[in-house]
């Protein structure tokens, strides 16, 4: 059962790992993630490769190479473990794919582990990972507009992504982030994003660390009044991130969505209700003439039959 799991799922994200490996990044990834197999396997190229086997057979790995990959294959299976999407697997994968290939090719040859180290400078300087361009109802916010809008509507609850594009946990975690606003979003409770790589200033003032090493990013803070309430991960006094999982079910449960979600959508009854009547005829309502009280028409009743 362990094993049918990994391969179920697999099977059920097929079409949605096809439809991001056709994509020209993974493409390239794929072929340096492959490319000391390639070279090792190739006929015409391996025969040309020193090698450590016992047999002097240099088109195979010796051992000292397959202890690597190994070792390699150990390691993505841990990351792996707190992966949620599939770009992060994929991510995890390539990684440590090169990672792995710029040992064996040092090992292998000096000036071939130059070569391909340098090809991963270079496809990481000019190649970026796509973003997600799917449907999503979030509110991107700026330097001069963040503090506004929080602060425009008190009734108003505001879940707020801090990330950076060049984060590969705040790339993953997009689609994530845009289903649940596909989920909850309403009147009375709304999704924004503020890239702090780009507006430091931001950064600052809400506390949201930039640094790699902080493991910050992306944070997600709650705000209602245009005041904090929580926020995901929480920082510890050396200004470290604790460790927390961005999953859709953490989230919701975390910030209790569901509540927060059927509150807010009050909020859309009571506009509906305010406006209606306005909205139909265009003129504000009549007010209606009160009912004379009991105690007043038994007085009245008392003076008509005294006068006469």
């Amino acid at each position: 059962m362990a094993l049918l799991t990994p391969l179920f799922a697999f099977l059920y994200h097929l079409p949605q790992v096809y439809k991001w490996l056709l994509k020209p990044y993974y493409i390239a990834s794929l072929f340096m993630s492959v490319a000391f197999l390639l070279v090792r396997k190739t006929p015409g190229i391996c025969e040309h490769l020193s090698t450590q086997r016992e047999d002097g057979n240099s088109c195979d790995f010796d051992w000292r190479e397959v202890e690597i990959l190994m070792f390699l294959s150990a390691i993505v299976m841990m990351k792996n473990r707190r992966a949620i999407t599939i770009e992060q697997h994929l991510g995890n994968i390539i990684l440590f794919s090169k990672v792995a290939n710029v040992i064996l090719f040092f090992r292998l040859d000096i000036r071939l582990g130059l070569l391909y180290l340098t090809l991963c400078i270079v496809f990481l300087m000019t190649c970026k990972p796509p973003l997600y361009m799917g449907p999503e109802y979030i509110k991107y916010f700026s330097d001069k507009t963040i503090d506004d809008e929080l602060e425009k509507d008190n009734r108003v609850t505001w879940i707020v992504e801090f990330f950076a594009n060049w984060s590969p946990e705040c790339q993953s975690f997009a689609s994530v982030y845009a289903d649940l606003s596909l989920k909850y979003n309403c009147a009375g409770l709304k999704f924004g994003k503020v890239d702090i790589g780009r507006y430091s200033e931001v950064s600052k003032k809400y506390r949201v660390s930039t640094s790699p090493l902080s493991k910050q990013l992306p944070s997600l803070v709650l705000f209602q009044g245009g005041k904090e309430v929580m926020r995901r991960p929480q920082v510890d006094k050396k200004g470290r991130a604790v460790s927390w999982t961005f999953t859709e079910e953490n989230i919701i449960r975390e910030f209790n969505l569901n509540e927060l979600y059927q509150k807010s959508k009050k909020l859309d009854k009571t506009k509906g209700e305010k406006f209606e009547r306005p909205a139909e005829s265009g003129f504000a309502p009549v007010p209606e003439e009160e009912e004379p009280e009991a105690e007043t028409i038994a007085a009245m009743d008392t003076e008509s039959k005294k006068d006469k």
